[in-house]
């Protein structure tokens, strides 16, 4: 099991659609498979988006938390496609 505390935290506060998206995806891309990220976000369309790019890409969405301004994920990186 991992530990929560490990996995960084990728803000992406202030940011609108497709932004979002494509900065975590970039990001993820850079980790190893198995590896957890938390992303920050305040675009309400978010909430449908990070999903469905977790779906698609083959990552696992662990946990959604609200937050005040937005919403958190934590996303574990999937394994490596050909």
């Amino acid at each position: 099991m991992h530990d929560l505390k490990q996995a960084a935290v990728y803000d992406l506060k202030g940011l609108n659609c497709p932004l979002p998206v494509l900065k975590a995806k970039k990001r993820l891309a850079g980790m190893q498979p198995g590896s957890r990220l938390w992303l920050e976000t305040t675009d309400p369309l978010a909430v449908i988006d990070i999903p469905a790019f977790c779906a698609d890409s083959g990552h696992q969405l662990i946990e959604i938390a609200a937050m005040p301004d937005g919403h958190r994920f934590l996303v574990e990186r999937g394994e490596q496609r050909p």
